[in-house]
């Protein structure tokens, strides 16, 4: 994606707005004393990474595959690695569990896929979260819906998911991004809950943000190729608003949060989570934290001081980070930076 020059009115909408001091009404997030997250869509799948004690990575031998050209007529097969996001989240608070899906990948079969040669079975997922309306979030949905059939299924999503986007790079034919349908989600079986503002899931033991509020002076959002139809034009949308993280609370440890592509920004997304929760320790972030490309990568200094400051214990950085937000992360912070591959999952237990 490439910048062009914004305009003054662009230029207001994507500053900092002061969000000073807690939350008036701080929103208790009940602790957990287990969660785990599973990726099971991201643009790295890489069969040769090593786990630990709380990093399991995916078998190198995931499937086979009908392919006559082999003696047997068959061939091993792996995991699926897209331009996308998907992550399956379970929590536990006692002797009870529930388990979440947060966001869809790319491609209708990838994350379905992927989950049938991992084992798991989707139809357990108690709802699903969409972090923001993008395609490569959404597309796996309709694989869902499928493997579920017609059972209703919540899904938490902010209303501006069903904004009308392109890309619009000067000098070339605007890009129209594929746009969710709310009429087609229903028929499919979701029951969609929309909202602007927090939610509280899971007996109260997961977060989702609603909007984030945009606090720092350096994350500024998508750049004005990026533009939204505001049903008479195409403006530049800067905030993504309809971007949102899910938010847990690690008993003894402090605050787990996941992100789809991080749209508001990694530093804006975690001291919103901070404020609204009045959890003053980040434990673990993961997910996307569109870093890449030459529009974000001057805030790649900034955004590693701040993340070193808050000296969470695992960042796990995948989808839209970027290798070089990756290796800064890594260099920063090499005892918490962990390489994200689809398949692998994170578990994180209370103190």
């Amino acid at each position: 994606m490439c910048d062009s020059p914004a305009g003054r009115d662009e230029a207001a909408w994507s500053a900092p707005s002061p969000a000073p001091g807690p939350a008036v009404d701080p929103i208790h997030v009940e602790p957990v004393d287990e969660i785990t997250v599973t990726t099971l869509v991201d643009n790295v799948y890489d069969a040769l990474l090593t786990g630990t004690d709380r990093v399991q990575r995916a078998p190198f031998k995931a499937g086979s595959a009908i392919a006559p050209q082999f003696e047997t007529g068959r061939t091993t097969v792996g995991l699926m690695a897209e331009h996308g996001f998907s992550a399956l989240v379970t929590v536990r608070r006692g002797a009870t569990t529930h388990t979440i899906v947060f966001d869809a990948g790319l491609s209708p079969d990838a994350m379905t896929t992927n989950s049938e040669r991992l084992g798991i079975d989707l139809s357990d997922a108690t709802a699903i979260v969409l972090s923001h309306g993008h395609f490569d979030h959404a597309g796996g949905l309709v694989g869902l819906s499928a493997r579920r059939g017609r059972r209703a299924l919540p899904m938490v999503v902010h209303p501006g998911a069903w904004t009308r986007r392109r890309i619009a790079i000067p000098g070339a034919e605007p890009d129209l991004l594929p746009t969710l349908s709310k009429k087609a989600l229903e028929a499919e079986g979701f029951r969609l809950v929309e909202r602007r503002h927090p939610s509280l899931l899971l007996d109260g033991s997961v977060l989702i943000t609603g909007e984030v509020d945009r606090t720092t002076e350096f994350e500024h959002g998508m750049p004005a190729a990026h533009q939204a139809w505001d049903g008479s034009e195409w403006r530049h949308d800067p905030r993504v608003i309809d971007d949102q993280a899910l938010v847990v609370h690690l008993r003894g440890h402090g605050l787990v949060v996941l992100t789809g592509c991080g749209h508001a920004g990694a530093v804006n997304i975690v001291r919103h989570a901070h404020r609204l929760t009045g959890v003053a320790r980040l434990h673990a972030l993961m997910g996307g934290l569109h870093l890449s490309g030459p529009s974000f990568e001057p805030i790649i200094g900034p955004t590693v001081a701040a993340l070193t400051e808050l000296q969470p214990q695992l960042v796990v950085p995948g989808h839209c980070t970027g290798w070089r937000a990756q290796q800064a992360i890594a260099t920063a912070l090499p005892d918490a930076f962990v390489a994200g591959s689809s398949g692998t999952s994170y578990r994180m237990t209370a103190a």
